[in-house]
């Protein structure tokens, strides 16, 4: 499978898909995953990478976030799909505005910071990777908001009854209760 190197606009300001090239052949595949100048030339902002995350969720429904940091991501998968669901955390007139995506190998998402990022995996054994301008703080500024609020209208491809989640993002609170994130 080849594709082209494609990068699209969202509703959400700042918040990008990227479509990527997969080559694959008898020995599995191959993508560059992340490649600056090709992404520039497409329209991608300039992004200093500084650290390197993966997540790996072993179970299907697996469900992180809603989490917006201060600072921008890169998210990629390296193996397995997901349903991603941003929302724009920040001060303005998208406020509460969400996109979803399901994510493969084959694409990636352009986060900007302020914007909540979360998933939930559809398979086993979900790669989630991420690239970040800012190095990980435990002091950093997090604006969080509850994943299955329906003020956000999230189409979760699985209910929230049948999801791993963690006792800190169950904890998050509603979106009528979040201040929205400055940037």
């Amino acid at each position: 499978m080849s594709g082209t190197l494609r990068v699209d606009e969202t509703s959400i300001p700042g918040l990008l898909r990227i479509d990527l090239v997969v080559h694959q052949d008898g020995r599995g595949w191959f993508k560059e995953g992340f490649q600056r100048a090709k992404l520039e030339a497409q329209g991608f902002p300039p992004f200093e990478v500084v650290q390197n995350n993966v997540s790996f969720n072993a179970e299907v429904g697996v469900t992180r976030g809603i989490h917006a940091e201060p600072w921008d991501k890169y998210i990629s998968l390296a193996h397995g799909r997901a349903f991603a669901a941003i929302v724009d955390l920040r001060a303005g007139p998208t406020f509460g505005r969400s996109e979803t995506f399901e994510l493969h190998p084959g694409n990636s998402i352009f986060v900007p910071r302020g914007c909540g990022n979360s998933y939930q995996t559809l398979t086993p054994d979900v790669v989630y990777t991420y690239l970040v301008n800012e190095h990980w703080s435990p002091d950093a500024s997090y604006t969080l908001v509850q994943a299955f609020d329906p003020a956000l209208g999230i189409d979760w491809p699985i209910d929230e009854e049948a999801t791993i989640r963690s006792d800190k993002d169950r904890g998050h609170p509603p979106l009528a209760d979040v201040m929205p994130m400055r940037v």
